[in-house]
């Protein structure tokens, strides 16, 4: 493969040339003028050394302007200095044309950042100090421009949910924070990585959404208590009703029964979540995994009345700081699924075993149907289905998984699920090393 071999443009070709032709002839001159009064190799030497001196002005005189950062002029004459000259005022000109645009850019920038709902604020990442916010800063977070660029931003937005929060490497969303400069205003806030030496720090405004929010659970836990009056007076009259007195409705009274308790069930469900929701915290106290595995066990016993295989293995040896009442109804509910969505034969398997990250893990595996891929994003959501039929042929609700979601919140921990379809599911709660106390000689032994 043959190279190919790039000339030098031509005008620098003939800059080249013109300075060659040059130098030969004050050369040839000096020589001629010193055979002439018969001194050549003085006379030589001092025409050489006028060159020299001359291309050392020149450089001098160029290297001055570039030092002073000063604009050149376009240079008229031939020969490498005003060649050079040429090329370098061409990169200045090049160079400008550059800056304009990016600072054309970046006003842009600016002027779209100034003009978000949202607070954006620069931070430097070492000291966390402000280097430059917009102008919803100001209203959302009391900033004040120019005097407190230069600021760190943990001395003017006082606030000890925020500053914990920086301080803990702010990995997730902060959400529902006051707002320190408009008061009633609450926000959302998110640090994200900008620069090798900077981050951006973004505020936002969630007032009203929380107040919808609120207006929602509001909604759901009214009426799911006024429904609970309907619902008790059914029940009344339809425990009146026995089938052996009217034996042609003994089918519909048997599935009005199994509907309203149905009904009974989805209404304390919400009820229960309304309360979840509502709530920032729960009482932390020891929680007995030895009791609370063996009630599992017959929970699980219970409900499938010898057709499953019941499994229980108590590797962590250990208790979890938390609500006794609230984690007993968020494994129950995982306890409850695996059993009712196992077909006869399976078996239902519970796990408790520590983690890597030196917390500990509570898992609930059957050998269910499987959920497909496409569905585990979504399972915790309130009365999503994998099938339309899927829970109410089981007698499910479709909202235990969102319970269980909420009650790990308030603990701190994590729900994840595995499936495939046709091998069975993977429910695991997962809390960390906070959350694991040794247990004790009483709960060793109800183990």
């Amino acid at each position: 493969m043959r190279k190919t071999r790039f000339s030098p443009p031509s005008s620098s070709k003939r800059a080249w040339q013109h300075t060659a032709w040059r130098l030969a002839l004050v050369v040839l001159g000096s020589l001629l003028l010193g055979l002439a009064l018969g001194q050549p190799w003085p006379l030589l030497c001092a025409g050489l050394l006028g060159v020299l001196v001359w291309h050392y002005a020149q450089l001098h005189a160029l290297l001055g302007h570039l030092n002073r950062r000063e604009w050149l002029e376009r240079p008229e004459g031939q020969g490498v200095f005003t060649e050079l000259t040429r090329v370098l005022y061409l990169r200045q000109r090049e160079n400008r044309e550059r800056k304009r645009r990016l600072l054309r850019t970046l006003r842009a920038f600016r002027q779209a950042a100034a003009a978000l709902p949202d607070s954006v604020v620069v931070l430097n990442r070492r000291e966390q100090r402000i280097e430059w916010f917009n102008e919803s800063t100001e209203h959302l977070l009391g900033l004040s421009y120019p005097q407190d660029i230069g600021s760190r931003f943990s001395n003017l937005v006082r606030s000890p949910q925020v500053t914990a929060w920086l301080e803990s490497g702010a990995a997730e969303p902060l959400i529902d924070v006051p707002s320190t400069g408009a008061e009633g205003l609450r926000l959302s806030m998110r640090l994200l990585d900008y620069t090798p030496e900077e981050q951006l720090l973004i505020a936002r405004d969630i007032s009203k959404l929380l107040h919808l929010e609120q207006v929602r659970r509001d909604f759901v836990a009214n009426v799911s208590h006024e429904l609970r009056t309907p619902l008790t007076v059914l029940h009344g009259y339809l425990d009146m009703l026995e089938p052996e007195d009217v034996p042609e409705w003994a089918g519909m009274l048997g599935e009005m029964r199994r509907q309203s308790g149905r009904m009974t069930q989805i209404v304390e469900d919400l009820l229960t979540l309304s309360r979840l929701e509502a709530r920032e915290s729960l009482p932390h106290e020891r929680v007995d995994m030895g009791p609370m595995l063996a009630a599992l066990r017959s929970e699980a016993e219970a409900m499938s009345l010898g057709r499953h295989r019941i499994e229980i293995e108590d590797a962590a040896g250990c208790d979890l700081l938390g609500s006794a009442k609230e984690l007993h109804s968020a494994f129950s509910n995982l306890v409850t699924n695996a059993v009712r969505y196992t077909p006869e034969g399976g078996r239902v398997r519970v796990e408790f075993q520590p983690t890597a990250a030196g917390g500990v893990s509570l898992c609930v595996i059957d050998t269910g149907p499987g959920i497909a891929p496409q569905h585990l994003p979504r399972l915790t959501e309130r009365f999503y289905r994998v099938s339309s039929s899927r829970s109410r042929d089981s007698g499910g609700t479709g909202l235990g998984l969102a319970i269980v979601k909420h009650i790990l919140q308030l603990h701190q921990a994590q729900l994840t699920i595995e499936s495939e379809v046709g091998v069975g599911s993977r429910f695991c709660c997962v809390f960390d090393a906070r959350h694991r106390l040794l247990r004790d000689a009483k709960g060793a032994d109800a183990a």
